[in-house]
C-alpha cells in the first residue's frame, strides 16, 4: 500500500498528489511513468512521473479526471492508501549534447513538460518554455514553469490569459526569425503533437514527442501501446511502454495514434457514469 503524503488541486479537474514510494523515488527520471491501481479490484493506468523527492521518498504525480480510475483517484484524501503504484517505467527523457531546448506543453501535458524543463535547466541549458491550456481558469504550473525556464510563453485559445492562440504561434515566429533549438521537445494532445512537429519540420530541428496511448502491463506484453513509426519508408511497431514514451516525432503516425485512442471512447464513459453514481449514493448514505 502507498501513502498519499500531500494532495493539491491544480484546477477544478486537475490534481497533484505526493505518493510514499521510496524505490520508485530512488530511480525515477524525468519522462519515465508509473503504473497504479487505485484498489486491488481496480484498473491499471499509467501516470507520467511529474517530479520525485528522493529523500523524502515521494513521487509527484498529476492526472486529470477523465474516467473511472481517475475519479477514484481523485476521490481519495491525504493519508489515505492507493493499492499500487509500480515504476519507473520507460525510457527516461534523452539529454546528452542539448545546450539549448524548447519544451512546448498543452493542458494537463505540462505535468509531464515540467520535470523535463526543470532537468535541462538543472543541466545548465537555455530552457524556452511555451504551455498552452483553453482558458485562464485551466492554468496549471505558471510559477514552477517561470523558475525552470529562461523564457516562458502562456497561450490561451480565448486570450483569458497570457497571448491569445495556440502553442505553434509564439514557436513558429521564434523560428521564422531565426532562433535556434538543439530540440524540441512537445508534450499534450495528439493533435496539438502534430501540429508542433509540422510546425518545426521544415527547420530540420529535431523534434521528441511523448506517446501516451492505451497501457496494461507497462511491459510490452499486452501490446496495447502500440504505435506506428514510419522510418524510411517503412512501417515499423513500437511499444510505448518499453520503447518511449519519447519518439521522433517526424516518425510518429498520429492519425492512427488518434484512431487508436478514442476506439474505447464509449466504454470508458459508462465507467465514469457509474462510478460517480457510486460516489454519489456512498455520500447519500452518510
Amino acid at each position: 500500500m502507498y501513502r498519499i503524503r500531500a494532495k493539491r488541486q491544480l484546477n477544478p479537474s486537475v490534481t497533484m498528489m505526493d505518493i510514499e514510494a521510496p524505490l520508485v523515488a530512488k530511480k525515477a527520471e524525468p519522462g519515465q511513468f508509473i503504473i497504479l491501481r487505485v484498489d486491488e479490484d481496480g484498473e491499471r493506468i499509467p501516470l507520467t512521473v511529474a517530479g520525485y523527492d528522493r529523500d523524502a521518498g515521494t513521487v509527484k504525480i498529476i492526472f486529470q479526471i477523465v474516467g473511472a480510475t481517475t475519479a477514484k483517484l481523485g476521490a481519495k484524501e491525504e493519508g489515505e492508501y492507493i493499492s499500487d503504484f509500480a515504476g519507473p517505467l520507460g525510457v527516461p527523457t534523452h539529454t546528452d549534447g542539448i545546450k539549448k531546448v524548447c519544451i512546448v506543453g498543452g493542458g494537463v501535458g505540462c505535468a509531464i513538460a515540467l520535470p523535463v524543463a526543470q532537468k535541462f535547466r538543472e543541466l545548465g541549458c537555455e530552457v524556452t518554455s511555451i504551455i498552452g491550456f483553453r482558458n485562464k481558469d485551466l492554468l496549471i504550473l505558471e510559477d514552477e514553469f517561470r523558475k525552470a525556464s529562461d523564457t516562458l510563453h502562456i497561450m490561451t485559445d480565448d486570450g483569458s490569459y497570457g497571448r491569445e492562440g495556440n502553442v505553434c504561434l509564439p514557436l513558429s515566429e521564434m523560428l521564422s526569425a531565426g532562433k535556434s533549438f538543439d530540440k524540441v521537445i512537445t508534450i499534450g494532445p495528439l493533435i496539438m503533437m502534430k501540429f508542433v512537429v509540422e510546425a518545426v519540420r521544415p527547420y530540420a530541428i529535431p523534434c521528441d514527442v511523448s506517446m501516451n496511448p492505451i497501457m496494461i502491463d507497462g511491459t510490452g506484453m499486452c501490446g496495447g501501446c502500440r504505435l506506428t513509426l514510419v522510418r524510411d519508408g517503412k512501417r515499423i511497431t513500437k511499444f510505448a511502454c518499453v520503447d518511449g514514451p519519447d519518439f521522433n516525432g517526424y516518425e510518429v503516425d498520429f492519425d492512427e495514434a488518434m484512431f487508436r485512442g478514442t476506439m474505447y471512447k464509449d466504454f470508458e464513459r459508462h465507467a465514469y457514469d457509474e462510478a460517480c453514481n457510486l460516489f454519489k449514493k456512498q455520500k447519500r448514505g452518510k
